[in-house]
């Protein structure tokens, strides 16, 4: 299983079934799945964070990127920005979705970035959710719920 890089509640049994699609899917769909993740949460949260010009900017090299016509340093370059807006926020929420925001981007240049941003989605369901199980359960099924419905031509 892919080591998790943050503290977290979270339901490991599902985050590990959430692995082995992650771990047999493509890059492209990896970074699909970074932007559903993303338009799930801004929605859940209601936050506007996904009309900052560099969150735009940066979804614009990401799929550049997975055409071959931006470079892996560009991707980068547009995922640490993201980051340096979630040092910025003040809203401890609005700073996770940010980080959400800027792993997902970054899928582009590795597809380790998906799994990062679902853990980041699962810090963001513990803080507004404190010690609630349940929660993060939900929110990892809706994860997994993506990746079975989105991956049968890449486990093909």
């Amino acid at each position: 299983m892919t080591r998790r890089k943050i503290k977290l509640l979270d339901s490991d049994d599902l985050r590990k079934q959430l692995d082995s699609y992650y771990q047999a899917a493509s890059q492209e769909t990896c970074a699909r799945f970074g932007r559903d993740l993303v338009e799930h949460l801004i929605e859940l949260t209601g936050f506007k964070v996904g009309q900052e010009p560099d969150v735009e900017a940066g979804w614009a090299v990401s799929q550049a990127c997975l055409v071959g016509q931006a470079r892996m340093h560009d991707v980068r370059q547009a995922g640490f920005k993201i980051h340096a807006l979630a040092k910025q926020a003040e809203n401890p929420l609005e700073q996770t979705l940010l980080r959400v925001i800027g792993h997902a981007v970054a899928t582009a240049h590795m597809k380790e970035h998906a799994l990062v941003a679902s853990d980041y989605a699962i810090k963001l369901i513990n803080l507004a959710y404190p010690d609630d199980l349940a929660a993060v359960q939900k929110e990892r099924q809706w994860q997994l719920a993506w990746w079975q419905d989105k991956t049968d031509y890449d486990r093909a």
